[in-house]
């Protein structure tokens, strides 16, 4: 080795080199730090005595033994400040868009989630405009929920659609391997809709290293907390997709020789998801809410990503497509807000809880009819008049394509209840049946 000046020693001896990772041995190192390896980005992640291995974001290849090795003496940081409005970065923060440079106080990324005693209760309605999340599934500010999806479900234009529907003062977007074309799409939405302003994105596509997705995350959180502490705003974070992050983070570990856990993923997985959930908070002013795709790998939930997610999440957003009504809708048996209730009748309408349960179990009915008619089993008035129910439902409430209020949610709600049932089937208690159930509607 040799000095390239009186404060930074080049290292020029690699011991070991991977597809993802190389090692060699230094001092005052620490972990997370950054450093550059023939140009390269890399950075520390495993640190035995003096043998230190660094993964390197852009891959190995082509890398000799001896090219020069440069530690930087700090982790990953971003520089915070009004530059992040309406801009879009790579994975270190570099400008895709066009724009200038980042200025601003720099920040380390990937720092510790918050002190349990500065976190409030969550108590705010975030509204998207899709009445599969708000109506049944309605989120609140400082949650933190995953779209389970499958990877050929339109999960960037629902993405790209609470962008845009959502009360919150600003959306942050982290792109973890998106194509091109779905990268196009996030940036023409945004400018068409005339809100680049409040939006600000860190965007890895798959034309990029697979492992800079892993500063992606830490990179939209460590921006959103800078507008929720700093600013007093309330962030939604959207990252997508989750899967492509967890596979980068299995591509490393396994260059690395670690022993692989359940579906090839690191054994670190829970940790290193819980570490980006739960960033997830609400302030006195302010707030982070995280909303994540997680592609399945055939529909399977007990895969090891959706798995731990499950453990880490308040919840769970299901797409599914409704082949009776051909679109794709948040599905009601398998989503689950476990903060709904803190807003639903409270920041939302008094009979919003009541509706969304006669709803979902009209729609439970109609699935258990379709099972019926499946089998060659007769089919009662009542199953006859839950099946087109159903299908008004999915039409007019459950389909992601719908953007109206809570309040008129609730409305057509009770129109489709006067138009197929009585107001005994229904199940609601009489002092909102008196108050919602309309005359014009029997």
């Amino acid at each position: 080795m040799h000095q390239a000046s009186a404060f930074t020693t080049v290292y020029t001896k690699i011991e070991q080199i991977t597809k993802a990772t190389c090692s060699l041995r230094a001092k005052n190192v620490m972990n997370e730090e950054m450093a550059i390896i023939d140009g390269r980005a890399a950075q520390v992640v495993k640190m035995q005595g003096d043998l230190v291995t660094l993964q390197i974001f852009s891959g190995t290849q082509g890398i000799a033994t001896d090219v020069d090795v440069i530690f930087l003496g700090e982790p990953p940081t971003l520089k915070v400040g009004p530059d992040l409005c309406g801009r879009f970065f790579n994975a270190y923060s570099q400008p895709i868009d066009g724009g200038p440079e980042l200025e601003g106080k720099k920040v380390p990324i990937g720092g510790p989630s918050v002190n349990p005693v500065r976190r409030q209760q969550p108590s705010e309605l975030i509204s998207t405009g899709i009445a599969g999340i708000d109506l049944n599934n309605t989120l609140v500010s400082g949650q933190k929920i995953p779209f389970f999806a499958d990877p050929n479900e339109p999960f960037n234009q629902v993405m790209a659609s609470v962008a845009l529907r959502a009360g919150a003062d600003r959306i942050i977007l982290g792109g973890m391997g998106l194509s091109n074309d779905d990268y196009l799409y996030y940036r023409r939405t945004f400018e068409d809709a005339g809100v680049l302003e409040k939006i600000t994105c860190f965007v890895n596509t798959n034309d990029d290293s697979p492992v800079e997705r892993l500063l992606i995350p830490d990179m939209a959180l460590t921006a959103a907390e800078y507008f929720a502490v700093e600013k007093k705003e309330d962030v939604l974070v959207l990252l997508t997709d989750m899967t492509l992050f967890c596979d980068a983070l299995s591509i490393v570990s396994n260059r690395m020789d670690q022993i692989p856990s359940k579906d090839s993923m690191p054994g670190s997985l829970y940790s290193d998801l819980a570490k980006i959930y739960e960033k997830a908070v609400q302030f006195e002013k302010g707030s982070i809410t995280i909303i994540a795709v997680t592609t399945l790998s055939g529909g399977d939930i007990t895969h090891a990503i959706p798995d731990n997610t499950g453990y880490i999440t308040e919840g769970q957003l299901f797409l599914r497509k409704d082949t009776d009504i051909s679109k794709i809708i948040v599905d009601p048996f398998r989503s689950l807000s476990r903060l709904k209730q803190l807003v639903i009748g409270k920041r939302t309408r008094e009979d919003h809880p009541q509706v969304m349960n006669a709803g979902v179990r009209l729609y439970a009915d109609a699935a258990y009819a379709k099972t019926k008619q499946q089998n060659g089993f007769d089919l009662t008035d009542y199953d006859q008049r839950t099946l087109k129910f159903a299908f008004d439902y999915a039409q007019k409430l459950l389909a992601i394509d719908i953007n109206i209020d809570i309040d008129l949610m609730l409305d057509t709600s009770w129109k489709l209840f006067a138009k197929y049932f009585s107001k005994d089937e229904i199940g609601i208690k009489k002092e909102l049946m008196d108050k919602y159930w309309h005359k014009e509607d029997e």
